[in-house]
């Protein structure tokens, strides 16, 4: 297995940047990686000690310096060189949206309630689709001293007009003006768009840096901030940079964070430590053993390390474990002779065995796939139709696929794959990068089951460069590859992603959404009427069109569901850890996830 899971899967240059625009994010963590298996168990409930596995074993907890302090992972792999947070691939936790401990952002999603919590903005209020207005939470003031302003935070979105190279940038594609009076900030959402939700989603990603740090930056790099190189990170954050060096990364509380009394006093560790590790099973040993108390890097069949006695956790206590947050999708090349064809499209939906993935690339992980862009749990549950979606779409049905086929006139040669008017159906090549070994197994899958129904399939696994330059300029023939996880502007982000037809680039152009360059008349006007919708029916109502012409076209289709972050607690040293029976937090670590550093109890203390 790779040492990098999903979240660390960072793009570089312009490839994160296009990204970035296409995505509205400020920042991202990607979730992916993989091995096989299933067990059961889970995590322990309010009514024993929060955090410990079935076996209701606690651990002996951490004495002397060490007790106070939090053993976290999988965020950093390779030595930290840059603190830049608008950089290609800053150090965490410098990194875009990965957790708020230095930089903050003014609102926090919550992926289990999709609420957005208040955060450097004590309330927002949105008037219809046209204005946004934030309030500033009093006595915020940056880690050396000075005041938080609104100066700050208007100059932290003015940086995407100085440098339109910044993910920041995207926000002025859906606010026409921002402006500030006092503690007040009002965004005029832009009229024509009327997309509300992909300005909150910016809102909860984008961390807010400090005007007279960044501004000296701008000036010496001529406003070319990404290329700016920083040891330092000063934010507003419960925590301060310490130390940074080959091995780990150690934050130190901020014990004047202006936060203090918001959150009911200073987060439960002193000094919060990431080891920088070669492997995931480096982090995985380390983690069983008690050295680690939370990380996000997948492990395989993790209920056999509570079944075994470890104190062990996540958040659900049953299969998947984890919190449906992200959708990989299988895209396909929809200008290629055969893959032009909404049935042979719709074939392949019904010809992949989804249970196999889920339970040997995602370890058990995934629920069961829905014909649907919408997460059918969880905050996104509330906009997808799960009547139209049975009725309308795919399930694992080699026979159903194969009729398909034969009724839309492919027949097999003698060689056993399809044909239809000269045209075979492959060989095309299945690409995701190398080392991503969750999509790498899940490919392996999609190419058995499609030649068990005569399509010619095999995959390949370049490196992640090439896959990316390949999808974005249409150079590919199938994919594996992430589009929108969720946040305040899914699912209508992850149609966007998937089907926009607005600025379809060309072949050999890059693309930041759409790259299959699927083509539709009538999709621009849905995604317009479903970001403009001023209330919950007229959205879902536009919403469920969306879903019914992908379910018609299958531009592309999901593969499995993912945790947006894995979230894994060990109780070896500290307790009261957010589980479904403790559900006094989400279970993540940007966002909304900061209220759970300020509830886990020490044991022994």
């Amino acid at each position: 297995m790779s040492h990098l899971d999903s979240s660390q899967r960072t793009l570089s240059g312009s490839t994160r940047r296009g990204f970035l625009a296409a995505s509205g994010a400020a920042g991202g963590v990607l979730a992916l990686a993989a091995c096989g298996g299933k067990s059961g168990g889970g995590s322990g409930g309010s009514d024993e000690l929060v955090g410990v596995g079935n076996n209701g074993m606690a651990g002996k907890g951490r004495s002397g310096d060490a007790a106070d302090q939090l053993f976290i992972a999988g965020f950093q792999w390779s030595p930290p060189t840059n603190f830049n947070t608008f950089a290609g691939a800053p150090a965490w936790p410098a990194s875009g949206n990965v957790a708020q401990y230095v930089y903050e952002t003014l609102l926090r999603y919550d992926i289990v309630s999709g609420d957005l919590k208040p955060g450097l903005a004590a309330k927002y209020e949105v008037d219809g689709t046209s204005s946004i207005t934030l309030t500033l939470q009093d006595g915020i003031t940056w880690h050396d001293g000075t005041e938080f302003t609104t100066d700050d935070v208007l100059y932290t979105f003015e940086l995407g007009k100085i440098d339109e190279s910044l993910g920041v940038a995207s926000f002025w594609v859906e606010v026409d003006e921002m402006t500030a009076d006092g503690s007040t900030i009002s965004i005029a959402v832009n009229k024509d768009r009327k997309n509300v939700g992909m300005v909150l989603a910016t809102l909860a990603q984008q961390f807010i840096v400090p005007k007279a740090v960044f501004e000296k930056a701008a000036k010496e790099t001529g406003n070319k901030l990404a290329s700016w190189e920083t040891k330092e990170c000063m934010g507003t954050g419960p925590y301060t940079l310490e130390k940074a060096d080959q091995t780990q990364i150690i934050l130190a509380r901020n014990e004047k964070y202006w936060g203090k009394d918001f959150y009911g006093g200073l987060p439960a560790p002193t000094k919060v430590i990431h080891p920088i590790f070669k492997s995931n099973e480096d982090g995985n040993l380390k983690f069983q053993n008690g050295e680690l108390d939370v990380m996000q890097q997948f492990i395989p069949q993790i209920s056999k390390m509570w079944d075994s006695g470890k104190p062990v956790g996540t958040y659900l206590q049953e299969e998947p474990y984890f919190v449906a947050g992200s959708m990989p999708m299988f895209l396909i090349n929809t200008t290629k002779d055969g893959l032009k064809d909404p049935e042979v499209r719709r074939a392949m939906a019904y010809a992949v065995d989804y249970a196999s993935i889920a339970e040997t690339a995602m370890s058990g992980y995934s629920p069961d796939v829905v014909a649907s862009l919408i997460l059918p749990e969880g905050a996104e549950s509330e906009w997808i139709d799960k009547d139209k979606a049975k009725a309308d779409g795919w399930s694992y049905d080699p026979k159903k696929a194969e009729q398909i086929l034969t009724d839309a006139g492919y027949a097999k040669g003698s060689d056993g794959i399809y044909a239809k008017d000269g045209v075979k159906l492959g060989p095309w090549k299945l690409i995701t990068p190398q080392g991503w070994t969750d999509w790498n197994a899940a490919l392996e899958i999609v190419a058995k089951s499609f030649t068990a129904v005569g399509i010619s399939a095999a995959t390949n696994f370049p490196q992640q460069a090439q896959v990316t330059t390949s999808i974005q300029n249409g150079d590919f023939d199938l994919a594996c590859w992430y589009v929108a996880g969720a946040n305040p502007a899914t699912p209508w982000q992850r149609f966007s992603d998937v089907m926009s037809n607005v600025e379809l680039a060309d072949l050999g152009k890059t693309a930041y959404r759409n790259y299959g360059r699927w083509e539709n008349d009538e999709v621009n006007d849905l995604l317009e009427a479903a970001a403009a919708a001023a209330d919950d029916d007229t959205k879902k109502k536009a919403l469920t069109a969306l879903d019914d012409l992908f379910r018609k076209e299958v531009p592309a289709f999901p593969l499995m569901y993912r945790p947006d972050e894995f979230f894994e607690f060990n109780a070896s040293n500290w307790s009261n850890w957010p589980t479904e029976k403790n559900d006094y937090a989400p279970p993540m670590f940007r966002g909304a996830g900061n209220e759970w550093i300020f509830k886990i109890q020490k044991i022994g203390g």
